[in-house]
């Protein structure tokens, strides 16, 4: 390990973690916070375009070089109680310079005003829209913690509704069981800086509204995981995600769908 990256992973280790109890995560969701703007190097690379679905945002963003015709649609992490921040702008920029990819970007309603029976209509929507624009060019799912979990229910929404499949998924530390109850998080959660189990399992009740916790759509390790578009799962081993995820990756390759898990 680097000596950045040791010195980043003490910085994240002295932090205060309000995810540690269900209390610090209400008053750290009820804070103030706005969506981080689109970053003005993206701006540079790419033509941004912002509209409303279902009454709620959705950003495109379209390099002005180096385009290949794939789309993807990108939903961002935070427990689904943080909005957008600049680290996801990082992450999609990286995706656009790598992949040359259009990258809709849908800003979701967060818990504890919203829950998943909002998200869903609203992102059904913006899927279909990318994919007749996109015609017959690849589109893309990805995602990052509770982003990359809506990214799984979404193809899992277009299986069961008969839309058309997504081309694959990318996934960065995916949150498939909002229950947090795998015995093996216990192990991980003094090596997690970011992350604990009671604070999520209080988002994931809260984004649940009515509901069961182990519904495919807020909880996909629960889904049969069949007949699903290849998966490719980037994962920290230190991450509390990680027995969640393993167990995700055993269950969908038993089922016959293809997934790449690096850990």
């Amino acid at each position: 390990m680097s000596l950045i990256m040791r010195g980043t992973r003490t910085l994240l280790h002295l932090r205060p973690n309000p995810l540690v109890t269900a209390d610090g995560m209400r008053k750290s969701r009820d804070r103030s916070r706005r969506e981080a703007p689109v970053p003005s190097g993206l701006r540079r690379s790419c033509s941004v375009t912002t509209g409303t679905v279902h009454g709620y945002q959705v950003i495109t963003l379209t390099p002005r070089s180096g385009r290949t015709g794939v789309d993807l649609i990108y939903t961002h992490g935070g427990a689904y109680i943080y909005p957008l921040a600049r680290v996801h702008w990082r992450v999609i920029a990286t995706l656009v310079r790598h992949t040359g990819a259009r990258v809709t970007v849908p800003l979701y309603g967060l818990a504890n005003r919203h829950t998943a029976d909002d998200a869903y209509p609203f992102l059904d929507s913006v899927y279909r829209g990318v994919a007749e624009r996109a015609g017959d060019n690849p589109v893309f799912l990805a995602g990052d913690s509770a982003g990359a979990g809506l990214a799984i229910g979404q193809a899992i929404s277009c299986r069961d509704q008969g839309f058309r499949a997504p081309d694959g998924l990318v996934l960065f530390s995916p949150w498939v069981d909002i229950t947090m109850t795998h015995p093996g998080i216990t192990a991980l959660t003094g090596l997690d800086p970011l992350l604990a189990p009671e604070g999520l399992a209080a988002a994931g009740r809260d984004w649940a509204g009515g509901r069961s916790l182990t519904d495919p759509l807020v909880s996909p390790l629960h889904d049969t995981l069949e007949n699903l578009p290849r998966m490719y799962i980037y994962q920290g081993g230190h991450d509390i995600f990680v027995p969640d995820v393993q167990k995700f990756t055993a269950k969908a390759k038993a089922a016959g769908t293809a997934v790449d898990l690096r850990i």
